[in-house]
C-alpha cells in the first residue's frame, strides 16, 4: 500500500534518467498489482518528482521457467547438467512473487 505516489514500468534509458514522458505501465491506485508476462528485465520508478533520484527505483529479473518442456530423449542429459548449476538458487511461484514484489515496492514508494 502507498499513498500520494505512483509506479511506472520503463525502458532502461528512462529508469536512468529518472524519467519517463510515456510510461510502458503507470499506476497511482494505492495498490499496485503487475503481471510479469515475459521473461526478462523490468525497470520500475516513482513517478513522484525527486523519489526516483533518491533511490525510490526498482530492476526486476524474470527468469524462464525452470520446468521447461524438455523432449524425453534429452530430459536425463539437461537434467544431469542442470543439477550441478542448482546449487544456491531456488524457485518460487508467481504467485509467491508478484504479492511480495508489489509489497516490496509499496515500502519503497512509501
Amino acid at each position: 500500500m502507498y499513498a500520494k505516489d505512483s509506479v511506472l514500468l520503463v525502458t532502461q534509458e528512462e529508469y536512468e534518467k529518472c524519467h519517463s514522458s510515456h510510461p510502458e505501465f503507470f499506476s497511482n491506485s494505492g495498490h499496485t498489482i503487475f503481471h510479469f508476462d515475459r521473461a526478462g528485465l523490468f525497470y520500475f520508478i516513482s513517478g513522484v518528482s525527486g523519489h526516483c533520484e533518491r533511490g525510490q527505483k526498482l530492476i526486476v529479473k524474470v527468469l524462464e521457467p525452470a520446468n521447461a518442456p524438455q523432449s524425453a530423449a534429452s530430459h536425463n542429459s539437461t537434467t544431469e547438467k542442470s543439477q550441478g548449476s542448482a546449487i544456491g538458487a531456488f524457485a518460487i511461484s508467481s504467485t509467491t512473487v508478484v504479492p511480495f514484489l508489489m509489497s516490496f515496492v509499496g515500502v519503497l514508494f512509501a
